[in-house]
């Protein structure tokens, strides 16, 4: 499967890109799963500025006390970290088991998308500060 996605790649890297958002209007795509900085350049190549880069990042230890354990051959292949050195991101949320900290970085990403989906000028409460 991973040297099929990879020859689709080299041959269109923006073919999985496409497929996702192919016919479905939305006000906010979350992709869950972006891996590659070509994945990455196409998105701010179709939807521009509003393009906000997202990095959950949890240590070794905290992915281990999940279950996780490395592979050779899978866990240090370019779809599992073909980002790791990319630094542009908007936000970088940290996932590190501490509920109470995931939850307000999250609260203040999801208040962050929701300025951006009111219409400017005419938010509730609006006044100036």
């Amino acid at each position: 499967m991973i040297r099929w996605g990879e020859e689709k790649r080299e041959a269109d890297p923006g073919f999985f890109c496409r497929k996702i958002v192919e016919g479905v209007p939305q006000p906010v795509w979350l992709v869950s799963d972006t891996r590659r900085e070509s994945d990455i350049h196409w998105f701010q190549a179709s939807f521009g500025d509003v393009t906000q880069l997202v990095r959950v990042v949890a240590s070794e230890e905290s992915r281990r006390q999940r279950g996780w354990v490395f592979t050779a051959g899978v866990d240090d292949a370019e779809s599992e970290c073909g980002l790791d050195h990319f630094e542009a991101f908007d936000w970088v949320i940290e996932n590190h088991g501490e509920d109470r900290k995931l939850e307000q970085q999250l609260g203040k990403l999801v208040d962050f998308i929701h300025s951006k989906l009111q219409p400017s000028g005419c938010e509730e409460g609006a006044g100036g500060d």
